[in-house]
């Protein structure tokens, strides 16, 4: 059994990996956790003496097979719990995150099998993030950002990257969300802005940063 501290290091390495990142450092660790950089490099020390990880300064910090199990495991809890928590208790998504990261470290895994069967085994959380199986197999990563989209395109929204209170909470001030059609009509050059079109006919302005932590398909 291992420690909140230790399954919360596993899953940020897990989550900085499917970003394709080829060099996990203890800076983009600490980046993702919020945390102290020296804190890290202790904690990657106790990780790789329990072999849930490989690590050096040149390559960095990689999930051994055990790692990456124990991760997954933990990340499949907390999107079952973040499902539950929107659809079944009424949560709404800017508030359920902090909650499913205390659920998350319920060591019963019957309780995350009975979840998912509950649930009716969903492939994506409310954020748009894919939940592991209970095999291992996982539904696709969306990865194509808004401000990739091609000026004149429709999309859908798919993912948030950010799933910050403050972000979800602009988003639903904007009347987005999960599903919602997109249209991009401009790109501002000198910035990256963008003006998009929500739905039918609301026609939003929307900065950079927005563009790049929205997922669409």
């Amino acid at each position: 059994m291992h420690t909140f501290s230790e399954e919360n290091y596993l899953r940020a390495i897990y989550r900085i990996s499917l970003e394709g990142t080829t060099k996990i450092s203890p800076t983009a660790i600490a980046e993702e956790l919020q945390n102290n950089p020296a804190s890290v490099i202790d904690m990657l020390k106790k990780l790789t003496e329990k072999k849930l990880i490989s690590y050096d300064k040149k390559k960095g910090a990689k999930l051994t097979e055990k790692g990456i199990k124990t991760a997954m495991d933990v990340v499949r809890k907390h999107r079952l719990w973040e499902v539950f928590l929107l659809e079944k208790l009424g949560y709404g998504w800017d508030e359920i995150h902090d909650i499913a990261e205390q659920l998350e470290h319920i060591h019963n895994d019957e309780l995350a099998d009975r979840l998912d069967k509950f649930l009716g085994f969903p492939d994506y959380d409310p954020h748009g993030d894919p939940i592991p199986k209970a095999n291992g197999k996982i539904a696709t990563i969306h990865k194509t950002t808004l401000l990739e989209v091609e000026i004149g395109s429709s999309c859908q929204v798919v993912a948030v990257k950010d799933t910050s209170t403050a972000f979800l909470q602009y988003l639903e001030k904007l009347g987005i969300g999960i599903g919602t059609r997109l249209k991009l009509l401009e790109k501002i050059s000198f910035d990256g802005s963008m003006t998009i079109q929500v739905g039918k006919d609301n026609k939003v302005n929307v900065s950079k940063k927005f563009g790049e932590s929205v997922l669409v398909g």
